[in-house]
């Protein structure tokens, strides 16, 4: 998993995983997620490759910052901390980022609750408040948040009224990111484009894994089904233009689940995944028959030794695998690598899918390169793959550093795909 870039880094030369981890958090400067010199002065601070020096600075920021939110809430000022909560809540969910090499450290949980904690504040504060939700799942309920957009000037008003019903996002993130990232990560473009959105953390994911020890499952249908049940009941959702993005992993997470329920109207898949098997044997020196094999074999002490050194020799890889092994719920690097083999759109299941698909892919993606191409490819619906490049900043993972020139075109291709579908019609519509 090498993550090789031909934007020259900023902080962290290299070091690609701190790197982009430095970069993530600056892209969610569009939205209000940082601040410019909160980044670098942090970044200046913290020990190249060292994690808990990492954890530490970042901490550090966002205490620092929630602190100054809690005292303009105090004084009354709504707008100031507003905005300290958004940047502290991002600060908060990276300072935990490289620590889940051991599921047990208690730093975890510390730095993701107040992240989650300073989201909820900033979320009261906006206009429109964003709702905290809890979606039943399985005999439990998945966390998420209700976006709602402020009134246009022709809605009629009363709950139920087609004036109320707006096309709809329901998103999430992929392998590693928070519900409350997603709030820089499309959910605010798509408010103030006048979009209802339903953001959530699904099984394997942080809000999910963190307090309820779910982890990740191939077969996404079966999670967004019931999202999208709870979705279509609420009044603010037009059941028939509900479109699905999923952010990074959740490139594959979208997709899949578009292949088995035909209520999405839409694909969004930031960026896409095709089959993450090739991702996992793709450094292994064997055929991808062989190399199947022997990551799904009981035992193979050679092939344990040989992910160990990978580990050693790439910062990006040990970090990949460690936090792998956390979502999966895999006791063994060659465990985390084999579940990776069963979450794929081969045999057929990219061909299944009917409604639209937005395949985005960024020139430079370190994580997932080429594996946009490969789902477009086997799409047989209308399908649409849009590639964003190094000369306009945009050739990133899951495009990090420009976020406004990314979610322009991915909500101007939703307009124009939404509009085209009937909407629905009265208070009955979503039975």
């Amino acid at each position: 998993m090498s993550q090789e870039s031909v934007m020259e880094p900023l902080f962290f030369p290299g070091n690609p995983s701190f790197w982009y981890e430095t970069l993530r958090v600056l892209g969610h400067i569009a939205y209000g997620g940082a601040d410019f010199a909160e980044v670098a002065t942090t970044a200046q601070r913290i020990t190249p490759g060292d994690y808990d020096s990492w954890h530490d600075e970042w901490l550090a920021t966002a205490d620092r910052v929630a602190g100054q939110a809690r005292d303009s809430l105090a004084g009354g000022h709504r707008v100031s901390a507003r905005d300290g909560f958004l940047r502290a809540s991002n600060y908060y969910r990276s300072a935990e980022f490289f620590l889940h090499g051991d599921s047990e450290d208690p730093r975890i949980l510390h730095a993701y609750d107040a992240s989650v904690d300073c989201f909820r504040q900033a979320a009261a504060l906006l206009t429109p408040s964003v709702e905290p939700v809890r979606i039943p799942y399985e005999g439990t309920t998945l966390p998420g948040y209700l976006y709602r957009p402020a009134p246009a000037a022709d809605d009629a008003g009363a709950a139920g009224t087609q004036a109320t019903r707006r096309p709809t996002v329901v998103m999430f993130n992929g392998f590693d990111g928070t519900a409350e990232e997603l709030y820089f990560f499309g959910a605010a473009a798509a408010v103030e484009r006048g979009y209802t959105v339903l953001a959530f953390d699904g099984p394997g994911q942080p809000g999910t894994r963190h307090h309820q020890g779910l982890t990740f499952r191939p077969d996404w249908e079966n999670v967004v089904t019931p999202v999208l049940d709870f979705a279509s009941a609420l009044p603010e959702v037009d059941p028939r233009r509900i479109a699905v993005l999923g952010v990074s992993m959740g490139g594959y997470l979208a997709p899949r689940a578009a292949a088995f329920d035909s209520r999405i109207a839409a694909v969004v898949a930031l960026d896409g995944v095709y089959d993450l098997g090739d991702i996992s044997t793709a450094n292994l020196p064997m055929p991808r028959e062989e190399a199947e094999r022997r990551l799904r074999a009981p035992q193979d002490p050679e092939l344990d030794a040989m992910l160990e050194a990978a580990m050693a020799a790439s910062p990006t890889v040990k970090w990949a695998m460690e936090h792998g092994m956390f979502v999966m719920g895999a006791a063994t690097p060659r465990a985390f690598a084999a579940s990776y083999l069963d979450y794929h759109l081969r045999d057929g299941l990219a061909e299944r899918i009917e409604c639209p698909v937005l395949v985005c892919a960024g020139d430079d993606d370190g994580f997932f390169k080429g594996q946009p191409e490969k789902l477009y490819d086997h799409l047989e619906c209308e399908k649409t793959l849009m590639v964003f490049t190094a000369a306009e900043g945009a050739a990133e993972h899951c495009q990090s550093g420009a976020q406004r020139l990314a979610m322009a075109r991915v909500h101007d291709w939703l307009d124009d795909v939404l509009a085209e579908r009937p909407a629905a019609v009265g208070p009955t519509a979503a039975h």
